[in-house]
């Protein structure tokens, strides 16, 4: 076989269905749904399609991974998009000849890294997958240099968290798309072609089951009467949504209902049958429509005085509110300083310009 006359190219929406009964029939975990950023593509020689492949999202969590990067807990969460894992790969039945599998990586990894900008309007600079020890010994990534990290702990992710109990581990292989990808994705400051959004972080267990306590000593200018949430439970759920890059009430709502179990134990969430319950987005806006502000601004300022030390520097930005006019005709101007490392605002300071 020619592997030179190999081609990689992506599939089309009117090969989807295909595709999708090729990876069902022969690969071991069946097929994947098409969700967010994921391209699929076919390995093809002669125009006869002989391998199928699948890049997905990055996992959220994998120790072996995060230890070669380097990466900062805070950075992550904002870089995993850099990342893309290669969720398939299924060479078809009577086409397993020497090489061809490492062919096949190889020319997909160039393809990929010019096809992902182009179709989600952001690079690419490092490649992940994970191999079934109990299967495979991951012999076609070692044939293409992907590099061997280590094991995952093997723990999956479920929709309400991990699972309590370890199942099968997998080894974890990794290609960097550009030299300097580790040094890259570990930086304190991305280069601007390197960012993919607005500023988020990812809040770590302590983070979360510290929150509530900054809060403790707010008054609750709620009655007491029916009460069904802890106002340091409320604001808690609240701040870590906005620190998490959640804007408005619907959208710290929702990041409160995504949160799973353990995370709502964290928070100091109300116990009722057998679960712990969020507070839901009435609730959410009433406590924060009535609360003090400036208690509100001391405890997040108490908050980021513990949690803010590994700033090295600082960005100062400004932001004109629309439609903030006082009775004097002056426009309200608030100015933030915000840490690089932690993506903190540690303070704000509002004043006024005429209109």
């Amino acid at each position: 076989m020619n592997l030179w006359k190999v081609l990689v190219r992506p599939i089309q929406p009117f090969e989807e269905q295909d595709y999708q009964e090729l990876m069902r029939k022969h690969h071991y975990l069946g097929a994947l749904p098409k969700i967010g950023e994921t391209r699929w593509y076919v390995a093809t020689w002669h125009d006869e399609w002989i391998a199928l492949l699948s890049f997905s999202a990055a996992a959220w969590k994998c120790a072996a991974r995060d230890r070669w990067i380097g990466w900062n807990f805070r950075h992550q969460y904002d870089r995993l998009k850099l990342v893309v894992n290669n969720s398939r790969f299924l060479i078809l039945p009577h086409w397993h000849f020497p090489n061809l599998g490492s062919r096949i990586l190889s020319l997909c990894q160039k393809y990929l890294y010019r096809d992902w900008q182009e179709t989600f309007g952001h690079p690419v600079v490092l490649l992940e997958t994970f191999v079934d020890p109990q299967r495979f010994v991951g012999t076609v990534y070692k044939a293409a240099n992907w590099l061997y990290v280590g094991n995952t702990k093997g723990f999956s992710r479920t929709r309400q968290g991990y699972t309590t109990k370890p199942q099968s581990p997998k080894m974890v292989f990794l290609k960097p798309l550009i030299a300097n990808a580790q040094t890259l994705l570990s930086q304190a400051i991305l280069e601007p072609q390197y960012r993919t959004g607005g500023v988020k972080i990812m809040l770590s267990a302590e983070q979360m089951q510290s929150l509530p306590d900054f809060f403790s000593r707010i008054p609750d200018p709620r009655r007491s009467q029916g009460l069904r949430h802890p106002l340091s439970t409320v604001l808690a759920i609240a701040a870590g949504a906005v620190l998490c890059g959640m804007c408005g009430y619907k959208a710290i709502s929702d990041w409160a209902d995504s949160l799973g179990q353990k995370a709502r134990r964290r928070f100091g969430c109300r116990y009722e049958n057998g679960r712990y319950v969020v507070p839901s987005e009435s609730i959410i806006r009433d406590v924060l429509i009535r609360v003090d502000p400036v208690h509100l601004d001391r405890a997040l300022q108490r908050w980021n005085k513990v949690y803010a030390k590994q700033d090295e520097s600082l960005a100062i930005d400004g932001k004109t509110m629309c439609n903030a006019i006082d009775d004097q005709g002056y426009q309200t101007h608030i100015m933030s300083v915000v840490g690089h490392q932690s993506k903190i605002c540690h303070t704000q300071k509002k004043s006024v310009l005429y209109r």
